[in-house]
């Protein structure tokens, strides 16, 4: 085996630990960033029809029907990619605010699919549980 290989796999495997002294947050954690940071917009119950709703083009997304919209699968990376603002930069006219703070504090191992972790700042995971459970 190369030493790159070696140090990148020792590397991960460092990250993966620092992050494990955090378990997953559960979905009520979520629930309290979503009702600060959403609802306005998205709506209390995530189908896209919050007080600003109506003054929004495009109409903001009906939350409770991701997993719908990609098959039955829940895209953990692709929402967490949405919600910290990194698919913005490809999408003209999509007016979500950025949310700095969601971005913040210490971070936990998510599983984003095929068995992946990615090292995911505790309360943008907890945004991510909390709507990965109001799928309908």
């Amino acid at each position: 085996m190369k030493p790159l290989t070696i140090l990148a796999g020792l590397a991960g495997a460092a990250l993966l630990v620092a992050c494990a002294n955090d378990s997953m947050p559960e979905a009520g954690e979520g629930a309290a960033l979503y009702a600060e940071n959403c609802a306005l917009c998205h709506g209390v119950s995530g189908r896209g029809d919050g007080e600003l709703a109506k003054d929004l083009r495009p109409a903001p997304a009906d939350l409770t029907a991701i997993t719908r919209r990609y098959d039955g699968t829940f895209p953990r990376a692709h929402i967490l990619s949405v919600i910290d603002g990194y698919t913005r930069m490809d999408t003209p006219g999509e007016d979500m605010p950025e949310f700095g703070l969601l971005l913040e504090g210490p971070t936990v191992p998510v599983d984003v699919g095929d068995g992946k972790f990615s090292p995911v700042p505790r309360p943008l995971a907890a945004l991510m549980v909390y709507l990965e459970s109001i799928q309908q």
